[in-house]
């Protein structure tokens, strides 16, 4: 597995991360614990050392299964979570009040046995909390060595340079993949001239690049595919030529669509 800069930050992940939230939060049933574990520290095992989790993701249910996979092998990973929203649930508003931030930042340490995080993300950005205040609380906790480096997630160009000019940004988590381009306008040539490390979420598209679903492929009630438009049956009708070019350039190189979309 080859490692990548993330920007002039100085911080190197494996070229490949895994994303755990789906093993606790958003795609249907959580996977049991047992099971989760197994798959995580198969990723290791398989080369990846850049894992992704956050407070939200079941309330720390999915950081704490992130200690348990990792702790033997903590001095050799790159861990990153994030905070910002009110309780830690993404249906009660956003929260990134220096105090929340704190608190959040204590519990992530806890469920993930750890002493620092590798990267700290603010998820979403706290409109009613100045950027900078937030900027700054994440630098006091650096400070402190409880965190190494601050992150910001689908963040615009403008709280991005605010944040940057208080404590540098190492990286910006957004979603991309070829079924969704937005960054490509703004956000990548802004993240290019301050040197700020690109993440990308969801880039098999959730799931609908790996060529597994179709308009007819029904969710679990609790799937929020379910509400998100592009998931639609119709849209999901219209947006298959994408899968069939990915599907159709896999067979010409013996890959799946999977690994040809991350690619």
């Amino acid at each position: 597995m080859k490692t990548r800069q993330l920007g002039t930050s100085g911080l190197a992940v494996s070229e490949l991360g895994f994303g755990c939230m789906g093993l606790s939060h958003g795609y249907g049933p959580a996977t049991n614990e047992n099971d989760a574990i197994a798959l995580i520290q198969k990723a290791y095992e398989s080369g990846i050392t850049f894992f992704d989790t956050a407070e939200v993701y079941g309330q720390g249910a999915n950081e704490q299964l992130v200690g348990k996979a990792l702790h033997d092998v903590r001095d050799k990973v790159i861990i990153a979570t994030k905070f910002g929203f009110t309780n830690g649930r993404n249906t009660d508003g956003l929260d990134s009040r220096p105090e929340r931030i704190r608190l959040v930042a204590e519990n992530s340490l806890r469920y993930l046995q750890t002493d620092y995080i590798d990267l700290f993300y603010q998820h979403r950005v706290d409109l009613n909390v100045p950027i900078e205040d937030v900027a700054g609380t994440v630098k006091d906790l650096i400070a402190e060595g409880k965190v190494k480096y601050f992150g910001m997630s689908e963040a615009g160009v403008q709280s991005i340079r605010r944040a940057h000019a208080v404590q540098p940004v190492a990286a910006l988590q957004s979603e991309y993949s070829m079924f969704w381009r937005e960054p490509e306008k703004e956000i990548i040539p802004l993240l290019e001239e301050l040197g700020i490390g690109f993440v990308p979420f969801s880039p098999l598209g959730k799931g609908f690049l790996t060529g597994k679903m179709n308009a007819d492929t029904e969710f679990d009630k609790t799937d929020w595919r379910n509400v998100i438009p592009r998931f639609s049956k119709e849209n999901r009708e219209a947006n298959q030529a994408i899968v069939d070019l990915v599907t159709k350039i896999a067979g010409e190189h013996n890959a799946t669509p999977a690994q040809i979309a991350l690619a």
